[in-house]
Protein backbone atom coordinates (compact mmCIF):
# COMPACT_ATOMS: atom_id res chain seq x y z
CA UNK A 1 0.00 0.00 0.00
CA UNK A 2 1.32 3.44 -0.95
CA UNK A 3 0.85 5.29 2.30
CA UNK A 4 2.26 8.55 0.95
CA UNK A 5 -0.82 8.84 -1.30
CA UNK A 6 -3.23 8.89 1.64
CA UNK A 7 -1.07 10.72 4.18
CA UNK A 8 -2.36 14.22 3.27
CA UNK A 9 -5.94 13.10 3.89
CA UNK A 10 -4.98 11.47 7.21
CA UNK A 11 -3.37 14.76 8.28
CA UNK A 12 -6.54 16.58 7.25
CA UNK A 13 -8.67 14.20 9.35
CA UNK A 14 -6.37 14.71 12.34
CA UNK A 15 -6.56 18.48 11.87
CA UNK A 16 -10.36 18.36 11.75
CA UNK A 17 -10.46 16.35 14.97
CA UNK A 18 -7.91 18.71 16.54
CA UNK A 19 -10.02 21.76 15.70
CA UNK A 20 -13.03 20.21 17.46
CA UNK A 21 -10.90 19.13 20.43
CA UNK A 22 -9.45 22.63 20.80
CA UNK A 23 -12.92 24.18 20.72
CA UNK A 24 -14.01 21.94 23.61
CA UNK A 25 -10.70 22.51 25.44
CA UNK A 26 -11.37 26.24 25.42
CA UNK A 27 -14.89 25.75 26.81
CA UNK A 28 -16.22 24.89 30.27
CA UNK A 29 -16.13 21.13 29.63
CA UNK A 30 -17.15 18.42 32.09
CA UNK A 31 -15.03 15.42 33.08
CA UNK A 32 -16.51 11.92 33.47
CA UNK A 33 -14.78 8.69 34.47
CA UNK A 34 -14.73 5.28 32.83
CA UNK A 35 -14.92 1.99 34.73
CA UNK A 36 -11.13 1.96 35.19
CA UNK A 37 -11.37 5.49 36.66
CA UNK A 38 -9.55 7.07 33.71
CA UNK A 39 -11.00 10.47 32.74
CA UNK A 40 -13.02 11.09 29.58
CA UNK A 41 -14.52 14.27 28.15
CA UNK A 42 -16.72 15.27 25.22
CA UNK A 43 -13.49 15.94 23.33
CA UNK A 44 -12.50 12.25 23.43
CA UNK A 45 -15.78 11.11 21.91
CA UNK A 46 -15.99 13.96 19.38
CA UNK A 47 -12.44 13.27 18.17
CA UNK A 48 -13.19 9.53 17.97
CA UNK A 49 -16.29 10.13 15.84
CA UNK A 50 -14.51 12.46 13.40
CA UNK A 51 -11.48 10.19 12.95
CA UNK A 52 -13.39 6.93 12.61
CA UNK A 53 -15.78 8.43 10.06
CA UNK A 54 -12.91 9.98 8.12
CA UNK A 55 -10.79 6.82 8.02
CA UNK A 56 -13.72 4.62 7.02
CA UNK A 57 -14.48 6.94 4.13
CA UNK A 58 -10.81 6.93 3.13
CA UNK A 59 -10.14 3.18 3.35
CA UNK A 60 -13.41 1.28 3.64
CA UNK A 61 -11.73 -2.13 3.74
CA UNK A 62 -9.31 -1.40 6.59
CA UNK A 63 -10.68 -1.86 10.15
CA UNK A 64 -10.28 0.79 12.86
CA UNK A 65 -9.42 0.22 16.52
CA UNK A 66 -9.82 3.19 18.85
CA UNK A 67 -9.41 3.60 22.60
CA UNK A 68 -13.02 4.76 22.67
CA UNK A 69 -14.18 1.71 20.68
CA UNK A 70 -11.91 -0.99 22.07
CA UNK A 71 -14.63 -3.57 22.67
CA UNK A 72 -13.94 -5.30 19.32
CA UNK A 73 -13.39 -8.97 20.27
CA UNK A 74 -10.03 -10.69 19.78
CA UNK A 75 -11.70 -13.36 17.63
CA UNK A 76 -12.26 -10.61 15.07
CA UNK A 77 -9.08 -8.60 15.63
CA UNK A 78 -6.71 -11.57 15.38
CA UNK A 79 -7.39 -11.81 11.65
CA UNK A 80 -6.37 -8.21 10.98
CA UNK A 81 -3.12 -7.95 9.04
CA UNK A 82 -3.52 -4.22 8.55
CA UNK A 83 -5.58 -1.82 10.67
CA UNK A 84 -5.89 1.76 11.85
CA UNK A 85 -5.05 2.31 15.52
CA UNK A 86 -6.16 5.61 17.01
CA UNK A 87 -6.16 7.45 20.30
CA UNK A 88 -8.65 10.33 19.96
CA UNK A 89 -6.89 12.13 22.82
CA UNK A 90 -3.70 10.88 24.41
CA UNK A 91 -3.03 12.66 27.67
CA UNK A 92 -6.58 13.27 28.87
CA UNK A 93 -5.11 14.22 32.27
CA UNK A 94 -3.08 16.92 30.53
CA UNK A 95 -6.28 17.97 28.76
CA UNK A 96 -8.28 18.23 31.99
CA UNK A 97 -5.39 19.98 33.77
CA UNK A 98 -5.09 22.36 30.79
CA UNK A 99 -1.34 21.87 30.34
CA UNK A 100 -1.66 21.81 26.54
CA UNK A 101 0.45 18.61 26.39
CA UNK A 102 -2.22 16.34 24.86
CA UNK A 103 -2.34 14.87 21.37
CA UNK A 104 -4.56 13.36 18.70
CA UNK A 105 -3.05 10.14 17.32
CA UNK A 106 -3.63 8.11 14.15
CA UNK A 107 -1.47 5.12 13.18
CA UNK A 108 -1.48 2.47 10.48
CA UNK A 109 -0.39 -0.96 11.71
CA UNK A 110 0.85 -3.59 9.26
CA UNK A 111 1.97 -7.05 10.39
CA UNK A 112 2.37 -5.83 13.96
CA UNK A 113 4.47 -2.78 13.08
CA UNK A 114 3.47 0.91 13.00
CA UNK A 115 4.23 1.98 9.42
CA UNK A 116 2.57 5.41 9.31
CA UNK A 117 1.69 7.86 12.04
CA UNK A 118 0.16 11.31 12.48
CA UNK A 119 0.25 13.14 15.82
CA UNK A 120 -1.23 16.59 16.38
CA UNK A 121 -0.95 18.75 19.50
CA UNK A 122 -3.98 21.05 19.15
CA UNK A 123 -3.20 23.45 22.00
CA UNK A 124 0.47 23.75 21.00
CA UNK A 125 -0.44 24.11 17.30
CA UNK A 126 2.11 21.45 16.32
CA UNK A 127 1.77 18.37 14.11
CA UNK A 128 4.08 15.45 13.32
CA UNK A 129 3.90 12.68 10.74
CA UNK A 130 6.04 9.94 9.27
CA UNK A 131 6.03 6.87 7.03
CA UNK A 132 8.33 3.89 7.40
CA UNK A 133 11.28 4.26 5.01
CA UNK A 134 10.15 7.71 3.83
CA UNK A 135 11.15 10.00 6.70
CA UNK A 136 9.29 12.23 9.13
CA UNK A 137 8.15 15.85 9.20
CA UNK A 138 6.61 18.37 11.55
CA UNK A 139 4.47 21.46 11.17
CA UNK A 140 5.37 24.10 13.75
CA UNK A 141 3.05 26.65 15.33
CA UNK A 142 3.74 29.13 12.50
CA UNK A 143 2.50 26.59 9.94
CA UNK A 144 5.98 25.94 8.54
CA UNK A 145 6.69 22.31 7.58
CA UNK A 146 10.15 20.85 7.83
CA UNK A 147 11.82 17.44 7.93
CA UNK A 148 12.88 16.04 11.27
CA UNK A 149 15.37 13.39 12.33
CA UNK A 150 16.85 12.04 15.55
CA UNK A 151 20.26 13.34 16.58
CA UNK A 152 23.31 11.86 18.26
CA UNK A 153 23.23 12.75 21.97
CA UNK A 154 25.43 15.40 23.46
CA UNK A 155 27.63 14.76 26.47
CA UNK A 156 24.63 15.24 28.77
CA UNK A 157 21.73 12.97 27.82
CA UNK A 158 18.33 14.61 27.50
CA UNK A 159 15.85 12.19 29.06
CA UNK A 160 12.21 12.82 28.29
CA UNK A 161 9.77 11.86 31.02
CA UNK A 162 6.27 12.60 32.26
CA UNK A 163 5.62 14.10 35.67
CA UNK A 164 2.38 12.08 35.78
CA UNK A 165 4.07 8.68 35.31
CA UNK A 166 7.56 8.87 36.82
CA UNK A 167 7.65 5.74 39.01
CA UNK A 168 10.56 4.31 40.99
CA UNK A 169 11.55 1.79 38.30
CA UNK A 170 11.76 4.56 35.70
CA UNK A 171 13.76 6.75 38.08
CA UNK A 172 16.23 3.89 38.65
CA UNK A 173 16.71 3.42 34.90
CA UNK A 174 17.23 7.15 34.37
CA UNK A 175 19.80 7.30 37.17
CA UNK A 176 21.70 4.42 35.50
CA UNK A 177 22.22 6.56 32.39
CA UNK A 178 24.73 8.80 34.13
CA UNK A 179 24.95 12.52 33.42
CA UNK A 180 21.55 13.67 32.17
CA UNK A 181 18.94 16.38 32.19
CA UNK A 182 15.18 15.87 32.18
CA UNK A 183 12.95 17.15 29.39
CA UNK A 184 9.31 17.30 30.47
CA UNK A 185 6.67 16.30 27.90
CA UNK A 186 3.19 14.87 28.08
CA UNK A 187 1.36 12.24 26.05
CA UNK A 188 2.87 10.92 22.81
CA UNK A 189 4.87 14.14 22.46
CA UNK A 190 7.65 12.33 24.35
CA UNK A 191 8.39 10.27 21.21
CA UNK A 192 8.05 13.32 19.00
CA UNK A 193 10.61 15.32 21.00
CA UNK A 194 13.14 12.57 20.27
CA UNK A 195 12.09 12.42 16.60
CA UNK A 196 12.69 16.17 16.16
CA UNK A 197 16.05 16.05 17.96
CA UNK A 198 15.00 17.87 21.14
CA UNK A 199 15.48 14.82 23.41
CA UNK A 200 17.52 11.62 23.34
CA UNK A 201 15.75 8.83 25.23
CA UNK A 202 12.35 8.01 26.75
CA UNK A 203 12.15 5.04 29.13
CA UNK A 204 8.67 3.86 30.12
CA UNK A 205 8.65 1.30 32.93
CA UNK A 206 4.92 1.44 33.49
CA UNK A 207 1.62 0.60 31.81
CA UNK A 208 0.60 2.00 28.43
CA UNK A 209 -1.77 0.70 25.77
CA UNK A 210 -1.10 0.14 22.08
CA UNK A 211 -3.10 3.21 21.02
CA UNK A 212 -1.04 5.42 23.36
CA UNK A 213 2.20 4.76 21.48
CA UNK A 214 1.52 3.58 17.92
CA UNK A 215 1.33 6.87 15.97
CA UNK A 216 4.32 8.50 17.64
CA UNK A 217 6.24 5.19 17.45
CA UNK A 218 5.76 5.26 13.67
CA UNK A 219 7.03 8.84 13.51
CA UNK A 220 10.09 8.01 15.60
CA UNK A 221 10.88 5.02 13.37
CA UNK A 222 10.54 7.22 10.29
CA UNK A 223 12.87 9.78 11.90
CA UNK A 224 15.61 7.20 12.46
CA UNK A 225 14.82 6.13 16.02
CA UNK A 226 13.57 2.92 17.55
CA UNK A 227 11.42 1.51 20.33
CA UNK A 228 12.28 -1.74 22.10
CA UNK A 229 11.57 -3.58 25.33
CA UNK A 230 14.37 -3.64 27.94
CA UNK A 231 15.08 -7.17 26.65
CA UNK A 232 15.73 -5.85 23.13
CA UNK A 233 12.47 -7.00 21.54
CA UNK A 234 10.56 -4.66 19.20
CA UNK A 235 7.33 -3.16 20.50
CA UNK A 236 4.56 -5.00 18.64
CA UNK A 237 0.93 -4.15 17.91
CA UNK A 238 -2.24 -6.13 17.28
CA UNK A 239 -1.87 -8.37 20.35
CA UNK A 240 -4.76 -10.00 22.19
CA UNK A 241 -3.80 -7.96 25.26
CA UNK A 242 -3.56 -4.32 24.14
CA UNK A 243 -1.27 -3.40 27.06
CA UNK A 244 2.32 -2.67 26.07
CA UNK A 245 5.31 -4.14 27.90
CA UNK A 246 7.87 -1.73 29.36
CA UNK A 247 9.86 -0.04 26.60
CA UNK A 248 12.69 2.34 25.75
CA UNK A 249 12.38 4.85 22.90
CA UNK A 250 15.54 6.49 21.59
CA UNK A 251 17.65 7.31 18.59
CA UNK A 252 19.56 4.48 16.94
CA UNK A 253 22.63 5.29 19.07
CA UNK A 254 21.09 3.42 22.02
CA UNK A 255 20.21 0.11 20.33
Amino acid sequence: MYYSSILPEVIRIADEASEKVLHIYQSDFKVSYKEDQSPITAADTASHDIIVKGLRNLTRDIPVLSEEGAEIPWEERKHWRRFWLIDPIDGTKDFTQRTGEFTVNIAMIEDGEPVMGVVTAPALKEAFWGIKGEGASMRDRTGRIHRIRVVEPRETLRVVASKNHLNEETRTFIDSLGDHETVQAGSSLKFCRIAEGHADIYPRMGPTSEWDTAAAHAILLAAGGNVQTPQGEPLKYGKEDVLNPHFIAAGSWYF
